[in-house]
């Protein structure tokens, strides 16, 4: 058995760390997290275009806002939650609703003017094709 020598100050110290990392986050990073609730998203590349996948259960389209502004990906949005009636009576509400903010910055080798998005079964799918520019291509060896 190993003797650990107790420090009562080791939680408080963490704590602060962490809470020093969530006020010294600036409000430029690659995602800013705005509003009552965060979506998760999935980002990844397939082939010439990066994919962002955002969980969005419950909305509509009409509730959903995709822009680009000044160089990002803006996905606004609001869950509305169900109207309650007189003889309604709940037991438990675990679901989040409320408006929602996220910003992504566009790399540079994103094409921002050929960017859509498709709503199918509660996943938002937002397609960021490369600019021509920034595609893989082979440069050919010329004999002299």
């Amino acid at each position: 058995m190993t003797l650990v020598r107790w420090d009562p100050f080791r939680d408080l110290a963490t704590l602060h760390d962490r809470f020093n990392q969530v006020l010294s986050a600036d409000s430029d990073s690659v995602e800013d997290r705005h509003g009552d609730w965060a979506p998760p998203v999935d980002i990844f590349e397939r082939g010439d275009e990066l994919i962002l996948r955002a969980e969005l259960p419950g909305l509509k389209t009409e509730d959903i806002d995709i822009r680009v502004e000044n160089g990002k990906l803006v996905l606004r949005g609001e869950r509305k939650q169900d109207k309650q009636t007189d003889d309604t009576k709940v037991y438990r509400l675990e679901r989040v609703y409320g408006t929602f903010t996220r910003r992504f910055a566009l790399p540079t080798s994103v094409d921002s003017s050929k960017i859509s998005a498709a709503y199918t079964n509660g996943v938002l799918e937002v397609t960021l094709p490369k600019a021509d520019e920034a595609k893989e291509r082979k440069v050919e060896i010329k004999v002299a």
